[in-house]
Formats: C-alpha cells, structure tokens, sequence
C-alpha cells in the first residue's frame, strides 16, 4: 500500500511540475486573477523536514495527505482539502526536499479563508499566517529575494486593506534590488506604479527614486529579452510600467544625461533626418544636464542646425519662453507664455499660446489633467477651432496605462471619450477632420469587444462614465 502510494504521489508531483501552472495574469496595476509561481529546482538540500526523515508511520500520512488534499483543491473543496494540507505541511514542510508547491496551496487555502472572514482581527489572523507560510519557504527553500516580491504582491492585491504602503514598498524595493535586471515578472507593474506615486507625492528622494527606475527598466528590457515561455506577461507589463517609468520625465532633475542619452539620441541614430525627433532628443539630453561638449549632444546639436533650422521669433518674451523649452526647462517656459498670453491683447496668440502650454504638460511633463485643463481654455479663446479637441483626444486615448493595466477593460473604455473629442473637432473644424479620422481609424479597433460589454451587463449604445482622471460621460461601442 505504502509503495502504491508513493507512485501516485510521484506521478501527481511530475504532472504539475511538467505543466508548471498557466501563467499568472496579476502582473498588472489593478487586476488578479493567479498568484505568481516561483520556479522550483531540481534538487534542492533543505533544513527542514523532509518525508525520507519521517518515521514509516508519519511519511505513510503525509504522503497521503499530499495526494489527497491537492485532489481537493482542484475540486474546488476547500474545507476538505484544508486538515489534509496542515497533516501535510507540518509533518513535511520540506516535502522531498525538492517541490515546493505546498506553500503555495497553504496560502492559496488562507486566502480563500480571509476572503470569506468578515471578522476584522481574524482576516488579520489569516494574513499573518500567510506570512508565515512565506517565511518558512524561505527558511526551507532560501530565494528570500523572490519571497519578498510575492509578500509585497499579496499586500498590494489581496490585503490592501490591511497593508502598510510603506512596508509594501519596501517589500518590492528589497526584492528588485536583490534580483537588478532578473527582477521577477509580477513584481514590476505594481511596484512601478507605487514608485510613480511616491515620486510625485515627494515620499521619496529624487536619486534613489531614478536609480530604482533605472533598475526597472533593465529589469523590462532583460525580462523582453530572455521571456522564454513567460513572453505573454513580459509583453502586458511592456504595455503598462514603461508609461509609468516615462511619465517621471515630467519631474524636474530626476532622470540624469545618461538615461535621456541612452533613450534620445539612440532614437536620433535610428532617424537622424527625423527633426521631430532631432529636437526631442536635443531637448530633452539637455533636461539631463548633459555637458554642452558631450559626443553625443554635439552630434544632435549639428543635426539640429543643418537639417532642422527654424527662424526663431524676434527678441522679447516669446523668444525667452521657447528659448527655455528648447533646453528642458519646460516649467520656466510655461511661466514665459503664461506672462506673454497675460499681457498680449492678440486674442489669435492667446489662444495659441495657450495650446502651446497645453501641448507641453501633455508631451513633456506628463500631466494630463493640466493639458485638458489648458486646451479647453485654448478652444474657449477661438471658436470652431478642432485642434485643442484633437489633443484632448490624444490626451484620453493615452489614459490606457494611467486608468488601467495598459489593456483590458479599464484601459480600453478610454478609447470612447477619445474618440468623441475627435469627432467633435473635425464636426467643429473641417481643416483637422484628416487628422482626426486617422485617430479614429487608429483607436476604435481598441475598443472593448462586444462580448466584454455583455459579460459586465451593458448594452451598446447606452451610457457610460468613464472613471479615473477622465469622468466623462460617453456613449458604449464595440470593435
């Protein structure tokens, strides 16, 4: 009997070993689906018990209430899995000293139970145990680095409520930097949303922030490069942490010359007649303070003056404001403008100027809400005038990683209050209408299908808010 049943258990462990589990989808800022699965290794010496240690007896239990609990768990039987998988774990907690999916399933089974606990101290109760359970894989089986992540992971999805930010993060902050470029996969959108946040909201210094965004965006190439059969999570979170990580451009001496170097003028040697690209590129190495005789921004700086010569306004404030932005200083120049549009009695270059404004905090500084706010006091300056519409469409139609995941529902519902704005400014303005229809063509095959609508009980046609910094209201269509 005891033989029989070591063969069962054998074969139970190489099935989900050779299947390895489908994987985990809560790699994104706002939806889970599967916690994450460590890698076991092959063999693995361990400290803790092992079934070989166990008396005949004992290994008899445990091996059997290996076999039987996980044929629970799969059933969806909880209550009848849980006592087998205690017998399991604190006879074993090393199991054959090499699979270590017991833990997994113990917090799989501790979940589900705080889940359903309504009782505030007892839901407590099961996320310290939780812990628990982390902190004996790590006693039995090391790899605290990765144990750590998976920590964080649960205390931003699962326990929010009852999680410390700050110990959150720092949970996430311990695990990247052990691991650099190997970061685990499911821990860079959450933690790059937490580090965006704690940027902005001044909680944490400007260095250690860029270096640990630095660290994250190796951490993305590397995962895009070695993705193996992990590529479909590599290439949701290429979707969503990048936005993130971009967006901290916007912060004023937080990126250095080498990071706007090893971004921009790499681009400008991919496209070196490009002068959209030439002038981003001389920008923004200048927002890194790089050293005006770099290599690399000479380099720029003479293509910027052979290809790309524009005649600059004449001397007065309109030239100080663009002479500030041409060197990154985009705060300074927007007070430039904001001075020129205050005293000119041009309403024409108010409302450009305006736009101008409008079109800084959008494409260099990353604030949304200041961009809308500034086109719609452009448009309120010159009537039937499409283009500041144009860009508060672009502006919502960027939204996907900052209202969601980077996909999904959250992030496609965007495309509608988009997609309005566009129709409304070639509606308004004939002369944009090619634009626009280029952006409606372009968006509209983002829009939620017609079976994610059904599955959320909403009807085509019908209205709809769309959340976030948005809150517009909008009419439901498919793709």
């Amino acid at each position: 009997m005891k033989e029989v049943k070591i063969i069962v258990l054998g074969f139970a462990l190489l099935a989900f070993v050779s299947c390895g589990g489908k994987t985990a989808t809560a790699i994104v800022e706002d939806t889970v689906e599967e916690i994450p699965v460590i890698e076991e290794p092959v063999e693995l010496l361990t400290p803790c018990t092992t079934l070989s240690q166990l008396s005949s007896g004992d290994r008899d239990e445990a091996e059997t209430a290996f076999v039987l609990y996980r044929d629970f768990i799969k059933t969806g039987d909880m209550a009848q899995a849980f006592p087998l998988w205690k017998t399991a774990y604190n006879l074993a907690p090393g199991a054959n000293g090499r699979i270590q999916y017991h833990y997994d399933d113990g917090i799989k089974l501790y979940t589900d139970l705080f889940k359903k606990e309504t009782d505030k101290a007892q839901k407590q109760a099961y996320i310290d145990t939780v812990m628990m359970i982390y902190d004996k894989r790590a006693e039995c089986f090391g790899n605290e680095a990765t144990i750590k992540g998976r920590k964080a992971f649960d205390y931003y999805y699962n326990f929010y409520e009852y999680s410390d930010a700050d110990k959150t993060f720092n949970l996430f902050k311990e695990s990247v930097e052990a691991k650099g470029k190997d970061a685990d996969y499911f821990v860079i959108n959450p933690f790059s949303k937490l580090l965006h946040d704690r940027v902005v909201e001044g909680k944490i210094g400007k260095s250690e922030g860029a270096k640990l965004a630095v660290l994250l965006d190796q951490a993305i190439s590397n995962g895009l490069a070695t993705c193996g059969n992990k590529c479909e999570a590599w290439y949701i979170i290429a979707d969503y942490a990048p936005n993130r990580l971009e967006s901290l451009e916007g912060v004023d001496d937080f990126y250095d010359c080498d990071y706007y170097s090893n971004k921009y003028y790499t681009q400008f040697q991919e496209n070196p007649n490009d002068c959209e690209i030439i002038e981003l590129a001389y920008r923004r190495m200048l927002r890194g303070k790089c050293d005006i005789n770099d290599p690399r921004l000479l380099e720029v700086k003479n293509a910027k003056d052979q290809n790309c010569y524009t005649a600059p306004p004449p001397v007065g404030p309109l030239r100080q404001a663009f002479d500030k932005y041409s060197t990154g200083d985009y705060k300074g120049a927007i007070v430039l403008f904001e001075n020129f549009i205050d005293k000119t009695t041009d309403v024409e270059k108010k409302a450009k100027y305006t736009l101008v404004i409008a079109k800084i905090y959008y494409g260099d500084i990353k604030n949304f809400a200041s961009a809308r706010k500034y086109a719609r006091e452009a448009a309120k300056l010159k009537s039937n005038w499409g283009e500041p519409y144009i860009l508060i469409g672009k502006l919502y139609a960027s939204s996907g990683p900052l209202c969601g995941p980077g996909r999904g529902w959250d992030s496609q519902v965007v495309t509608w209050p988009a997609i309005d704005k566009f129709q409304y400014a070639k509606k308004i303005d004939p002369s944009v209408a090619g634009e626009a229809n280029k952006w409606i063509n372009t968006y509209s095959q983002y829009m939620p299908s017609r079976e994610d609508i059904f599955q959320r009980g909403i009807k085509e046609g019908s209205t709809f808010t769309v959340p976030c910094w948005i809150n517009e209201t909008t009419k439901v269509r498919v793709k």
